[in-house]
């Protein structure tokens, strides 16, 4: 049992990703990953994916696109206010505009590019390019 489960579902899926597989499948599904993924399904870094539900905490299966070049969880979640993103946006992805960061906020999960159109900060979980 893992201790961080976005991380490797991340992982996970970047490793089906770079063997060119058509979908992935991850285990234990949470709504955290969840949300992560659909975040990521608006962005067109992934395909759809489908909730498994069973008693043994479910699993999700991830169809790929081969959109993505890589994403991963960020570990220590760093808090960053409402205009510090910039720091982390050279940090985690390769240039200016290019990829996103996933958030957690008072108002849900969401990419930097909304929560700096709101004006709010958060905690950073994961990026994607």
């Amino acid at each position: 049992m893992t201790n961080d489960t976005l991380s490797a579902g991340l992982s996970k899926i970047l490793n089906a990703e770079r063997t060119r597989k058509q979908e992935c499948l991850i285990k234990p599904a949470s709504k955290m990953i969840i949300n992560v993924l659909r975040l990521m399904n608006d962005n067109n870094y992934i395909g759809s994916f489908n909730v498994v539900d069973n008693s043994k905490g479910g699993h999700i299966k991830v169809n790929l696109l081969g959109n993505l070049n890589k994403c991963g969880s960020v570990t220590p979640r760093h808090s960053v206010k409402k205009n510090g993103f910039e720091k982390f946006e050279r940090r985690y992805l390769l240039a200016k505009d290019f990829g996103l960061l996933i958030v957690s906020t008072q108002q849900g999960l969401m990419t930097h590019y909304d929560a700096k159109k709101k004006g709010i900060g958060g905690r950073l979980l994961a990026y994607a390019y």
